[in-house]
C-alpha cells in the first residue's frame, strides 16, 4: 500500500519518486501505481522504503523487488539498500530475463 508517493526535484532536474509499502504489502495497484509514475519521460529513478509492519525478512524483500522488476518490464533493474528497494528505468533493456 503506498502511504506517500512524493516527488522531489535532484540536480539534473530529474524527479525522484519515493514510495513506501505498509501493511498491505505489495499490491496489484501499487504496481500499477509505479508504472504511471515510471510513464512520466522525467521519471527514471524511485526508491521504495519497507516499513517495518510489511516486512524484517531480507529474502521477501529480494523476493518482492524482483516481482516489481518483472511486472514492469526489461528496463528496469533493482538494488537493494537495507529494508530500501532502489529502482532504476533505462533506455534499453536490462532487466531480468
Amino acid at each position: 500500500m503506498i502511504i506517500s508517493a512524493r516527488n522531489q526535484e535532484t540536480k539534473n532536474n530529474m524527479a525522484l519518486i519515493q514510495l513506501q509499502i505498509g501493511k498491505n504489502k505489495l499490491t496489484p495497484e501499487f504496481i500499477e501505481n509505479l508504472k504511471v509514475l515510471f510513464n512520466n519521460k522525467t521519471n527514471d529513478s524511485a526508491r521504495i522504503y519497507l516499513l517495518p509492519s510489511s516486512t524484517r525478512d531480507k529474502a521477501e524483500v529480494k523476493k518482492w523487488a524482483e516481482e516489481i522488476v518483472l511486472k514492469l518490464g526489461r528496463n528496469f533493474t533493482y538494488k537493494i539498500i537495507g529494508y530500501t528497494i532502489v529502482l532504476r528505468k533505462w533506455r534499453k533493456a536490462r532487466g531480468i530475463d
